[in-house]
């Protein structure tokens, strides 16, 4: 029996789904711009796996409820951290935010293993459950995701002015750590926002994959934004209709998050390939002329 996806959509928990993506998709495209010209790719996932501990304890102590409580504790924490620990550059920053960021994940997982059914909990934690996000969840990442992009809306110039010129950013008498500070807050607040939905693990392509994709797609400054929340957008719908699909008609239980995230990364190699015969055709056309 095929169903359409409008019809899906009349069930309350697969409309909360897609509600959830769309939130999510709007403010992965703008806070993606800020990370993606930052090249902040490894600190996002940094604070992804720092939010791991403060998700247990938060189920561990208020349930449910508390998750998103005890992982946006955790991931302010480490926001502000990594933001230290990077100003002090160079390769030893670096160093530093990989033994922050296994330790704290290390932590989470011998926390969880500490509690009766902790494999269920693990695999919740770490791959997120699209189709369970509650009322209350849907709530919570909505008002997160808006905070997030309330940052990046305020502070949008001097991020552009302190990725393309840091140097002059300085000597104009901007303040780096206060601008680092808000983009490391808005990329943790994102965090927290896609992690009861998506999990730990996937929030990361979620966090870098549109943005990148917009990138190689168009060089105009105007359309990065709107390309990275239309590449998540699709890729959400399409992976919560293939996910119902082949739970309805083949009896198969598939991960409407592993999905999403799948076509994401397939979104990602179409543009490669497009990237490389852009370059081809205009070589060509470079030689003929």
């Amino acid at each position: 029996m095929e169903v359409s996806l409008f019809e899906a959509l009349q069930l309350p928990f697969m409309a909360r789904a897609a509600l959830t993506l769309a939130v999510l998709a709007l403010a992965a495209g703008v806070v993606g711009l800020g990370i993606n010209f930052r090249e902040l790719e490894f600190v996002s996932d940094g604070l992804v796996h720092a939010v791991f501990p403060g998700l247990v304890i938060g189920a561990a102590l208020g349930g449910s409820a508390a998750l998103l409580p005890g992982a946006l504790i955790a991931a302010l924490v480490a926001a502000v951290l990594f933001t230290l620990l990077q100003q002090r550059g160079g390769a030893g920053s670096d160093a530093a935010i990989a033994v922050v960021l296994t330790g704290l994940f290390s932590l989470g997982v011998v926390l969880v293993s500490k509690q009766h059914g902790y494999v269920s909990q693990l695999q919740d934690l770490l791959f997120g459950n699209l189709l369970t996000v509650t009322q209350t969840q849907l709530w919570q990442i909505v008002v997160v995701a808006v905070l997030a992009v309330t940052i990046m809306l305020a502070t949008g110039r001097a991020q552009l002015f302190r990725a393309f010129d840091a140097a002059g950013f300085e000597a104009s008498g901007f303040r780096p750590l206060r601008t680092d500070l808000a983009l490391a807050a808005a990329t943790a607040l994102l965090v927290v926002a896609g992690v009861q939905a998506l999990g730990v693990l996937m929030v990361v392509a979620l966090l870098t994959v549109p943005m990148a994709v917009a990138r190689l797609v168009t060089r105009r400054l105007v359309l990065l934004v709107p390309l990275a929340i239309v590449v998540p957008l699709i890729a959400g719908m399409t992976g919560l209709a293939l996910s119902f699909q082949l739970s309805v008609t083949r009896g198969v239980s598939v991960s409407a998050a592993a999905l999403v995230v799948l076509l994401l990364v397939a979104f990602y190699a179409l543009a490669v390939v497009f990237t490389l015969l852009r370059r081809a055709l205009l070589s060509r056309a470079a030689v003929r002329a």
